[in-house]
């Protein structure tokens, strides 16, 4: 039988954040402040398409498809809809003045990107991104934690929690893998990936 617990490459997830339960979300709203790139927030609604990420490989590399996540593995997000890649750099957030993580990125398969769309999975299970269990996101180039909390954007976005990039672990910085389409493992792959890490 296919396993589907995995977070795979290829995979197409939506990523709640463990405190507030809120989803990640980008949509077509570029923040007012900071690099201007498109908004990144926690979503509170359970239903919306913004909310859907797609697990690619890391910047520069092609992802295999059913090879699922490790500790330490580095790799991107691509927003469904906007085709662009989960993104952080140094620009300060709006509203806790954190480091800004933003949505960059053009092109119809969203390549245009760059290492600054890397993150790293921090995670305690062995086995690798298990759905449904806590992880943590590590921002590759500023080694600064995916995060949010519970305060909440004014217009045009009300509502929405401000996701940002934080120094330090804490349960602020906790997602988990929630609904989604997950690619089955690659038994063949992984065997394959196995006999390579022998030579």
């Amino acid at each position: 039988m296919p396993d589907f617990s995995f977070v795979t490459c290829g995979s197409t997830i939506k990523l709640q954040h463990a405190s507030t339960k809120a989803k990640l979300h980008s949509h077509e709203i570029t923040y007012g402040s900071g690099s201007g790139q498109q908004s990144v927030t926690g979503f509170p609604k359970p239903n919306d398409s913004n909310s859907y990420w797609t697990v690619e490989a890391k910047h520069g590399e092609r992802c295999v498809l059913g090879v699922p996540l490790q500790n330490g593995h580095r790799f991107r997000l691509m927003h469904a809809n906007t085709r662009k890649w989960l993104h952080s750099h140094l620009h300060q957030s709006p509203i806790t003045g954190n480091q800004e993580v933003s949505c960059f990125g053009e092109g119809p398969k969203g390549d245009e990107g760059n290492v600054d769309d890397d993150w790293i999975l921090e995670t305690s299970n062995p086995k690798g991104w298990v759905r449904d269990e806590k992880i943590r996101l590590r921002h590759a180039s500023t080694g600064k934690y995916l995060h949010s909390h519970k305060q909440k954007y004014g217009r045009p976005i009300a509502g929405q929690f401000e996701v940002c990039a934080v120094q330090g672990k804490d349960s602020n910085n906790l997602w988990f893998a929630a609904e989604g389409i997950y690619m089955p493992i690659d038994e063949e792959e992984m065997a394959a990936q196995g006999k390579k890490d022998e030579l």
